[in-house]
């Protein structure tokens, strides 16, 4: 709870009060947002810095939440678990750190639509957060876990795992057509490039997680992608 206070209040005076390993940690993080800060208000952009460190706290807070539903033994219910977990997926934060650094398309109103939970962005988190269950939760359950979005259907709807699965699979083709529908629309509700960054994180989704946990267990396929982008790219 220390270090959830701590990053909530964001100031260094906070050090003394952790541990000696969660200082290293805090430290790095105030330093990493303070170069960014730095950058940003030479742009005139200090407003972004802003909106990524509340996401950052937001994430603080969900992962609080399910560090407590581990330690309490608890298997939330369906609407409880995604409402943090589509939070500790890291997508939101990815999004709004991606947008840290493009140019004048993005101003303090696409920060406000991406805050706002927009329908795209609610797609893609959910998407991540059921691809990756469904590929990494009976290796994290060997480990010891926080229970998962299967654990939770399951337990809730009094069904069987391949049912759940199933249902899960179903709503990953939905999502993509939600995400499909706000690409398409005119005129769309932000710029299409921030549009086009929500996208191409879910792409990224779909190639982690949909063969099996390629991020947690890096294989041959992560290892192919990785060389033909930067190793040996295809000619253009």
């Amino acid at each position: 709870m220390i270090m959830v206070d701590a990053i909530f209040r964001w100031d260094v005076n906070c050090m003394d009060e952790l541990r000696d390993y969660m200082q290293i940690y805090y430290q790095t993080l105030l330093n990493l947002f303070n170069e960014v800060e730095d950058e940003m208000v030479k742009q005139g952009n200090s407003y972004r810095t802003y909106h990524a460190k509340e996401a950052a706290k937001a994430s603080c807070r969900a992962y609080f939440a399910e560090a407590r539903w581990l330690h309490e033994g608890c298997i939330p219910s369906m609407e409880e678990y995604m409402h943090v977990a589509t939070t500790t997926v890291g997508n939101h934060l990815l999004a709004t750190i991606s947008l840290l650094g493009m140019g004048d398309v993005v101003t303090k109103e696409v920060f406000e639509w991406l805050f706002s939970n927009p329908k795209i962005l609610r797609a893609s988190n959910i998407m991540f957060r059921l691809m990756d269950d469904i590929a990494g939760s009976k290796f994290e359950k060997e480990r010891g876990h926080v229970a998962s979005s299967i654990d939770c259907y399951m337990k809730q709807y009094g069904v069987s795992e391949e049912e759940t699965l199933d249902v899960f699979n179903k709503q990953v083709v939905d999502l993509w057509k939600d995400i499909n529908e706000e690409l398409l629309i005119k005129p769309t509700a932000v710029p299409r490039p921030v549009l086009v960054r929500v996208l191409n994180l879910t792409r990224v989704v779909d190639l982690l997680y949909k063969r099996g946990d390629d991020f947690t267990h890096v294989g041959k396929l992560m290892k192919d992608t990785v060389t033909s982008l930067y190793i040996d790219p295809m000619p253009l």
